[in-house]
């Protein structure tokens, strides 16, 4: 995980920035865009990793002609990128919450009940990718929810009701700024107590940090006035309490790119195309692919025998350009038996095995960026280098290897449920072979004593 100097902002808000400039790499955004507009909103959620879990003629056959339609109408306006933009996420890294269903929009099936349209994230131990998941979930069970650790829908992250958070705006049809206004208890309190089908007014409860809650009502003397918030006056007991309807953070919590604006850490040509438009600032078109630390026109320098040499990609590799072919091979073989090597060959073996640029390939790696992270690699080494062993290569390696646990999970195949794997506490795998060892070397059950060898 990189890390950056705060300078005293927020823990917050440095998370977030992180977010921005990372989750959502402008060539999501353009890819995504363009399929969206083309009326291709399958091939939006797979340029956003959004994998579809639904089948419209299954929907047909179980929820009937009306609810397709209706779902099919929300499907051409989802943004995935605009989705993933907007999603919950936890700190230090700004990784998606895992293990969530998230749901977007309700619809009235067949019979009493509601069917949801929801996004799921996988658990913390099937996250590479940092991929999710677009299905419908039905109360009564006719939907199929894998094996995903919670498949009902969160209560406290909800986007049912904060359409603008997922939905592209259509043609002509501005954005309300009002929906972007910072958080207004009372709007988003009546429109939740009406989706609960309690009602205009009412109680409802606050999530106001980790384990601390608060319970309000919405009151107004009749209909022609506007409904306020107040506490409640008589403490609820417990089971009252937590029956009452919860508050969305998206309702509850500041919209984050507005105070990253406020606080100046984040400038509006690097917030995403509908965000900008509705906050009316002015966001230039995303570039098609991200910039590489260092092109191919930017060669390092390099303090090599009293002199300044340079080195910079050739015919796809990184190479030192001011020594001869042939003056390199005997190099590398003098280095080969045991000789000191050139400055331009150690800063070469540098850049290959622990460059300055690895926090940024890890970040893009860690939000699942695998195109950017390879594109800073190739900018850094030629796209023909063959990496050598160090921290890069096993971080390339790390990423590969969670990826296929991430295949594993989609496929049912884990041997262990993710959830439960990454809840135990386990030493880093860099520990030294001697804690290795006792973490390995548990006791009997119930009497401590350790294992014996049964061929002893």
């Amino acid at each position: 995980m990189a890390h950056h100097p705060t300078n005293g902002t927020p823990p917050r808000l440095s998370m977030w920035r992180r977010v921005r400039e990372y989750a959502v790499p402008p060539s999501m955004i353009e890819t995504a865009t363009a399929r969206r507009a083309a009326g291709d909103w399958a091939g939006a959620c797979a340029a956003a990793r959004v994998d579809v879990d639904l089948d419209p003629h299954a929907v047909r056959h179980r929820h009937g002609t009306l609810l397709l339609s209706r779902l099919r109408a929300d499907l051409r306006l989802l943004a995935p990128d605009l989705l993933r933009w907007h999603m919950p996420r936890i700190a230090p890294d700004g990784r998606l919450r895992p293990g969530l269903t998230v749901s977007l929009a309700r619809y009235r099936g067949d019979g009493d009940g509601t069917v949801h349209l929801v996004v799921r994230t996988p658990p913390a131990g099937a996250d590479a990718g940092q991929r999710m998941s677009l299905a419908l979930w039905d109360p009564a069970g006719r939907t199929e929810a894998g094996h995903h650790p919670h498949p009902r829908p969160d209560r406290r992250f909800r986007l049912d009701l904060h359409r603008h958070l997922w939905s592209a705006p259509r043609p002509g049809d501005p954005r309300p700024a009002a929906a972007w206004a910072p958080a207004d208890w009372a709007a988003d309190a009546e429109r939740l107590l009406r989706a609960e089908g309690l009602g205009p007014r009412g109680p409802f409860t606050v999530r106001l940090g980790a384990r601390r809650g608060a319970a309000y009502e919405l009151v107004a003397p009749d209909d022609a006035h506007l409904p306020t918030v107040r506490p409640l006056r008589e403490p609820l007991p417990p089971h009252a309490h937590a029956a009452l309807p919860l508050l969305p953070e998206a309702a509850a919590r500041p919209l984050p790119d507005l105070e990253l604006l406020r606080s100046g850490l984040i400038t509006p040509d690097r917030l995403h195309p509908v965000v900008a438009a509705a906050l009316g600032t002015a966001a230039p078109a995303p570039d098609a692919a991200p910039v590489p630390v260092h092109g191919p026109g930017d060669p390092h320098r390099v303090e090599c025998r009293g002199e300044v040499h340079r080195i910079a990609p050739r015919d796809g590799v990184l190479t030192a350009v001011d020594h001869h072919p042939d003056q390199l091979r005997r190099e590398a073989l003098l280095v080969a038996l045991g000789g000191p090597p050139l400055p331009c060959l150690r800063a070469i073996d540098t850049v290959h095995r622990d460059p300055e640029a690895l926090p940024a390939v890890r970040e893009r790696l860690l939000h699942g960026d695998v195109t950017g992270a390879l594109a800073v690699v190739e900018g850094l080494l030629g796209p023909r280098a063959v990496l050598r062993d160090g921290p890069l290569r096993a971080e390339l390696r790390r990423a590969a290897a969670r990826r296929v646990d991430h295949g594993l999970y989609r496929a049912g195949l884990l041997p262990e449920h993710p959830a439960a794997r990454a809840r135990r506490t386990r030493p880093d795998r860099r520990a030294p072979d001697d804690i290795r060892a006792k973490r390995d070397a548990r006791g009997r059950p119930r009497t401590g004593l350790p294992r014996t060898d049964p061929a002893r």
